[in-house]
């Protein structure tokens, strides 16, 4: 059994067939997939889409990108359904800074409270920002979550696992051509390791150019599995072990 622990299939915008999509990743043995929101609609769209799917969950959260846009909806949101399961995606990016720095970091301390509040894992995006988010990270007790498609410095993912936070690995640590960053990957303990597709993006070798699916998640896993000298099933088993201790809302009831 595989979980993709970060998707966007819930999205009006998603281009495959859903019906056709979540069909292929029953017969790839994904039983269970997370709907990222990234803006107040994406995450009440998130919801919607939790609650009408079987093996799919919700997560509600504002985007960094986005946060110009607005995010006090989130705390009216959590705790409306038992589907929500986890805040983000949250964080920083200043890479593109679509919205201000300050704006980021003001949505970022208010959405931890609302984890914190709710008592939810948190997705986390950052980009190029790690400077200022670590200080933020250590301002709040008891945080717990993953770093959302992780391509960071070793040092940062040091400072992650110091801190519990799993790591999350996507279609990029299959067609990185860096050799840093796949020894990076390598590095990753097993047991804080986490698989995503954030399909329909970054779609892993061999299916570059194709829309992404949480389908995919198994060809990132097997990608790993030869690299770490395992089994794809002892990596199944140790991800999907990972992600249910994370996501607390996530059981082994895979028709909820």
């Amino acid at each position: 059994m595989f979980v993709d622990t970060h998707c966007h299939i819930h999205d009006s915008d998603y281009p495959l067939p859903v019906a056709d999509v979540l069909s292929s990743a029953a017969e790839a043995r994904v039983q269970q997939y997370i709907c990222v929101g990234t803006s107040e609609l994406s995450s009440k769209d998130a919801i919607h889409f939790a609650e009408t799917h079987a093996h799919s969950y919700a997560a509600i959260g504002v985007h960094p990108h986005d946060t110009k846009d607005g995010y006090a909806l989130i705390r009216t949101l959590a705790g409306t359904s038992d589907k929500i399961i986890a805040v983000g995606e949250i964080g920083l990016d200043y890479f593109y800074t679509n919205s201000p720095k300050e704006l980021q970091i003001q949505a970022l301390k208010e959405q931890l409270q609302v984890a914190v509040d709710h008592d939810l894992p948190v997705i986390f995006h950052v980009r190029e920002a790690f400077d200022d988010f670590w200080p933020i990270f250590d301002s709040f007790d008891g945080i717990r979550g993953v770093l959302h498609s992780f391509t960071d410095s070793k040092a940062n993912l040091d400072m992650a696992l110091e801190r519990g936070l799993y790591i999350g690995v996507n279609g990029i640590s299959t067609f990185t051509k860096d050799e840093v960053q796949k020894a990076t990957f390598d590095s990753i303990p097993l047991d804080h390791l986490l698989f995503e597709t954030d399909a329909p993006f970054l779609t892993p070798a061999p299916f570059r150019g194709k829309v992404n699916q949480p389908a995919f998640v198994r060809n990132i896993a097997e990608y790993h599995a030869e690299r770490r000298g395992i089994t794809v099933v002892e990596i199944a088993d140790a991800t999907t072990k990972n992600a249910h201790a994370l996501f607390a809302g996530l059981n082994t009831n895979t028709t909820k």
